[in-house]
């Protein structure tokens, strides 16, 4: 099917031909017609003028003849040889009116003729003529009448007709030969005018396919002028037109793709709606924020995307009293705190509105930890330092007067002096390790250098604590790249903790073993059938490559869920009324120090069942 511009293309080609053809065939028309007349009189004219002629020779000849006074018939003869001469019909009559020789009729049956148009003229002005139908001949007639004047007066009339059929048949020969020109001549200016219409609008159809290219995307389309008229003048405006609207477009296409850019890689959600509530725009920070997916989301209703009561009442706040709104929401179950800020958009288009969601998760969960931290760091300080100044209170009221019991209240205090110095040291190593200021000596490593130590060291204390301490290392563990003092930190705090939070005649096991991570995600290992799922491991957690796993096992207290994804924060202790005692910082160094040597450390626990801490480091065999 032909599109409207073609189509409009050939109505204004066929729109010219049409009027050009109308106007030549009502002109041919009109020339013909009146050609037919003029001819047709003039023919007449002509006609009548010989007959003129001719009738004023035989008057002239039949003057002096005095048969103009007898009405014995003898200028019959005379009239019948004029009539054969003229090929026409002569009648001859009277000035009486009476006919007195007839070429064609009888003429005693004929009637006088004194009143006929002719002759009355004739009689009046010499010549006279009429066209008319003949009382004898029963047909029409052209008839021209001269008067015969002889010593000056008229003695009779010379007539002379014709039939008019005669007439018209040469008339109508002379119609056919017009009105055939005219039709070849109307034939040939259609043809003139079709070719003249198609030349006219050939500029323009060729601009047409230009436009169309152009509409069709291919913006470098052009067309060279080739006349200085109109159509020349249109055609380079819309050249010009094509370079400003590529020019305009390419800048659009690169404004819009960095604000896609950068929309695509901001961390603070952007949503826009229409006046009618749909969304508009999502960038991806805003779809992952609501749990939507950007493309669906799009011309749906906020209230469908958002699907919080908070967020739909802060946008229709906004639209309502067209004022920026904000407010703060936490999505409780996805664990999500956004601020959200509603302005409108009114400018762009009425009813429109800029909602920006700001995830402050991260900021609530540091000030969450800030405010932890100077709890912790207050309850921390203020054990040993009330200790501090009770013992120093005694012994100004009077124990230094008693050498014993002053010797045991410093002792008391030289303990809380150190347990004040143990947190200093821990916290300027944890601080030292955050800021890189404490560089690792990584080299291969057997892992029983790292696990033995840390373990043969504190064995005593978990056999004082009635508790069974074994350790499983399978002799081809591969070595690992470690700092050999600093990972030993890490096995010591946690065997420590096994060792804390397990009661008496619990156990603790120590146990290493390999993990292969191929190139699709999956794990296999040596010692556990299903290490994903025992090992509590979220997919895509560990590289592509073989790990080294250090297991720390007791059957202790355990610790709470809700308390599990907070246990390597500084100071945070799960259950204060069953720490004991330290500083809350042991598992933060040792997340750190993991860290620092590219591994990972997680807990699996259920409370009362006990709790299993894993460090996974790579081994420096199959990582770079």
């Amino acid at each position: 099917m032909a599109d409207p511009l073609s189509r409009s293309i050939r109505s204004i080609r066929w729109r010219i031909a049409y009027l050009y053809v109308l106007l030549i065939l009502l002109a041919m028309a009109g020339l013909a017609i009146t050609l037919s007349g003029l001819v047709r009189d003039a023919h007449l004219a002509d006609l009548e003028a010989q007959l003129t002629a001719e009738a004023r020779l035989i008057a002239d000849a039949l003057a002096p003849s005095p048969a103009w006074m007898q009405t014995d018939g003898s200028l019959d003869s005379l009239a019948r040889h004029y009539a054969d001469l003229l090929a026409a019909r002569v009648t001859l009559i009277g000035a009486d009116g009476t006919v007195l020789g007839e070429s064609h009729e009888d003429r005693t049956q004929m009637d006088n003729h004194l009143y006929r148009p002719e002759v009355q003229r004739a009689l009046a002005n010499g010549q006279g003529s009429s066209i008319r139908l003949s009382r004898t001949m029963g047909y029409e007639l052209m008839y021209v009448a001269v008067t015969v004047t002889a010593d000056g007066r008229a003695v009779g009339i010379a007539r002379l007709s014709l039939p008019v059929s005669q007439i018209e048949a040469r008339i109508t020969r002379l119609r056919r030969v017009i009105f055939g020109a005219a039709l070849l001549t109307a034939l040939a200016a259609t043809l003139l005018a079709l070719f003249i219409a198609q030349r006219t609008t050939e500029p323009v159809r060729q601009l047409t396919a230009v436009v169309q290219r152009m509409a069709g995307g291919d913006l470098s389309a052009r067309l060279l002028p080739t006349t200085n008229d109109e159509v020349g003048t249109l055609t380079r405006s819309v050249n010009e037109m094509a370079d400003r609207l590529r020019m305009t477009i390419t800048t659009l296409i690169e404004e819009r793709g960095r604000l896609a850019g950068v929309l695509d890689n901001m961390a603070d959600g952007v949503l826009i709606t229409d006046g009618e509530g749909h969304v508009r725009l999502i960038n991806p920070a805003a779809a992952r924020l609501l749990g939507a997916d950007s493309a669906a989301a799009v011309g749906r209703p906020l209230a469908q995307v958002a699907r919080d009561h908070r967020i739909i009442t802060l946008w229709r706040q906004c639209c309502d009293q067209g004022q920026e709104q904000v407010g703060s929401v936490e999505i409780e179950h996805r664990g999500v705190f956004l601020q959200v800020i509603a302005t409108p958009l009114e400018e762009a288009e009425p009813g429109a509105s800029l909602v920006i969601l700001q995830d402050l998760t991260r900021v609530r969960r540091l000030e969450t930890v800030r405010r932890d931290f100077i709890s912790n760091i207050s309850h921390e300080l203020r054990t040993p330092l009330a200790s501090l100044k009770a013992l120093v209170d005694t012994l100004r009221e009077g124990a230094l007067d008693d050498p014993p019991a002053a010797r045991r209240f410093l002792d008391r205090m030289e303990n809380e002096v150190d347990a004040l110095n143990q947190m200093v040291r821990e916290l300027l190593e944890l601080a030292r390790i955050e800021s890189g200021q404490a560089p690792f000596r990584l080299q291969p490593t057997a892992v029983a250098d790292v696990v033995l130590p840390p373990v043969e060291r504190l064995r005593p204390q978990a056999e004082r604590a009635s508790l069974q301490l074994t350790v499983a290392l399978p002799p081809d563990l591969p070595l690992i790249s470690a700092d050999t003092e600093r990972m030993q930190q890490v096995v010591t705090n946690l065997v420590h903790n096994a060792i804390k939070f397990t009661p008496p005649g619990g156990q603790i096991r120590v146990y290493g073993f390999r993990l292969q991570v191929s190139g699709d995600g999956s794990v296999e290992a040596g010692l556990r059938p299903a290490p994903t799922e025992t090992l509590n491991l979220k997919p895509g957690t560990l590289g592509c490559g073989e790990w080294v796993i250090i297991a720390v096992e007791d059957s202790g207290v355990g610790i709470p869920t809700d308390d599990l994804p907070r246990i390597f924060e500084r100071f945070y202790k799960a259950d204060r009324s069953r720490s004991g005692g330290g500083t809350g910082l042991g598992l933060a160094i040792a997340k750190h120090i993991v860290l620092g040597h590219d591994g990972h450390i997680w807990a699996q626990s259920v409370e009362g069942r006990g709790s299993t801490f894993y460090v996974a480091l790579p081994s420096p065999l199959t990582h770079p």
